[in-house]
């Protein structure tokens, strides 16, 4: 009797598509229709219609996926599929490096449980660069374990073009290049840097690299002054001690994980990818020593979870089944008592009522160092529908003949973004002096009155109008962005044109954007 390829391929991985499909629900299922866009993802957005080989604040890959995006229809809908599709996709390579380790069904099972009921349901809803990031960890892992078993030039030339498609997602993926790079060095797969194929594919990245890298060289390396800014702003509050801590609270370090490092270490079988601990516990240093957030190294884990659960899988034999059905229930079990704090499912209310046990996660600490009332993510959701909707009444105040040259500023991306997603058709583009906002502002507008969303500005600027007046501002108690004011200025003397594009000038030249 012959089977259809079709019906071949669903027979071999129908568990796989229905844990995907899980995935997939879940990111949908999970997040309260209270919480809005995330103010990150109203700058991705924005950046389909300003596409570019670069942007200050990342990469252009993002801003190819917003294009699709806006090409489908651009709602909420479509912008939450995307990142669930790349964690989707994370949990089938996952599955895959079980297989290319000879794994079974169980193994599995188990490691792509524990990505998707994990800390990944909380990153895979976001419109960010994080999804990709860790899809692209996933599979460079994969494609270098393929090559080991199978040393094809293929599998070299695959693994340049994920890196720099990793490259133009986030430049964290060089932490990635350099640990394995050590790594590799450590171990007796070191002969691969005197193959050709493997100088050749290096060649072939920096060749399709070679439209951002000179970009950064046009824009004086803005990555680098980013990096600063982030290092003075955020990344100066990064514990060094806590940043190793929430690999445990994340969840990522559990029995498989551990089983990992214990395997890649000593179970023989496992000698020739002895690389990856080496990787692991280079990248883990580098991004210690760095300040770097903890969720960094997510992308890390899919491979120690695979790596961990083949190894259990073969020390346990007979047993296996009955051990790794407990370990995907345990960890289903564990997931659904605290997705509750990872994912926004809770409204305000809600997290307020559990206030204590979210402090006890440390999750209502802020990147000030201080604790608010719900996560900053979380608040970072909230507020932007009621912005739009007041800075479009706000602007329709205006005569009709005076919108045209009205400009439309604010203090930063997450307002610019959030008014330009909800109010495109129905007023200007918003600016701001912030991030990639800056050097999409018009050419020498002649600028006669502007909408100003922020904090009231210094008499600079004030001193450019003959009169402003306040007409609203955010209410809602718990976004981040609540008191953040809507203004009308009003009837521009003559320099105020002038005055603010020089403002705006001398903010690039010295990269007070970030």
């Amino acid at each position: 009797m012959n089977s259809t390829p079709l019906k071949l391929f669903f027979n071999r991985y129908w568990i796989l598509m229905t844990l995907v499909a899980v995935k997939l629900g879940l990111q949908f299922a999970l997040v309260n229709p209270i919480y809005e866009l995330h103010r990150d993802e109203f700058l991705y957005l924005d950046q389909a219609f300003h596409l570019a080989a670069g942007y200050i604040s990342v990469p252009p890959f993002t801003s190819w996926m917003a294009t699709v995006v806006y090409i489908l229809g651009g709602e909420l809908f479509w912008i939450r599929l995307f990142p669930a599709l790349l964690g989707g996709l994370t949990v089938v390579f996952g599955w895959l490096i079980v297989e290319e380790l000879g794994g079974r069904l169980p193994a599995k099972i188990v490691a792509s449980v524990f990505i998707v009921f994990s800390v990944y349901t909380r990153l895979n809803v976001l419109f960010q660069p994080n999804s990709f990031d860790f899809l692209a960890w996933t599979v460079v892992f994969y494609t270098v374990l393929r090559y080991i078993k199978v040393p094809h030039p293929k599998w070299l030339l695959l693994l340049s073009l994920i890196i720099t498609a990793g490259f133009y997602n986030k430049y964290t993926i060089a932490f990635l290049v350099v640990g394995l790079s050590m790594g590799i060095l450590l171990t007796e797969q070191r002969s691969v840097f005197t193959k050709k194929a493997l100088w050749y594919a290096i060649a072939l990245s920096l060749l399709l690299l070679l439209p951002n890298i000179i970009w950064q060289i046009t824009n004086q390396f803005p990555v680098l002054h980013l990096m600063q800014a982030l290092k003075q702003s955020q990344l100066v509050y990064v514990n060094r001690i806590d940043f190793l801590l929430n690999q445990v609270k994340y969840g990522v370090i559990g029995v498989p994980t551990l089983a990992a490092f214990w395997a890649l270490i000593l179970y023989k079988p496992f000698k020739p990818y002895r690389f990856v601990i080496w990787t692991f516990l280079i990248i883990m240093l580098l991004f210690t020593i760095s300040r770097a957030k903890s969720y960094y190294t997510l992308g890390l884990y899919p491979v120690l979870f695979a790596f961990g659960s083949v190894y259990l899988e073969a020390l346990f034999k007979k047993w296996a089944p009955i051990l790794m059905a407990f370990l995907a229930l345990s960890n289903i079990i564990v997931y659904s008592f605290i997705v509750k704090f990872m994912m926004p499912c809770q409204n305000p209310t809600e997290i307020i009522v559990d206030k204590e046990a979210y402090e006890r996660f440390g999750l209502l600490r802020w990147e000030d160092g201080l604790n608010h009332p719900i996560p900053q993510d979380f608040a970072d959701m909230l507020g932007w529908k009621e912005l739009a909707e007041k800075a479009l009444t706000a602007y329709q105040l205006l005569p009709a003949n005076e919108r045209q040259n009205t400009l439309i500023y604010c203090d930063n991306y997450g307002q610019a973004g959030a008014l330009n997603y909800y109010n495109r058709k129905t007023m200007p583009e918003a600016y701001s002096f912030s991030t990639d906002y800056i050097y999409w502002l018009p050419e020498k507008m002649e600028i006669h009155n502007m909408l100003f969303v922020g904090k009231l500005p210094g008499k600079e600027v004030i001193n450019l109008f003959h009169e402003y007046k306040t007409v609203g501002r955010i209410e809602n108690e718990f976004a981040r962005e609540k008191g953040t004011t809507i203004f009308l200025f009003l009837g521009a003397k003559r320099p105020a044109s002038e005055m603010f594009y020089k403002m705006a000038n001398e903010r690039k030249k010295n990269f007070e954007i970030f």
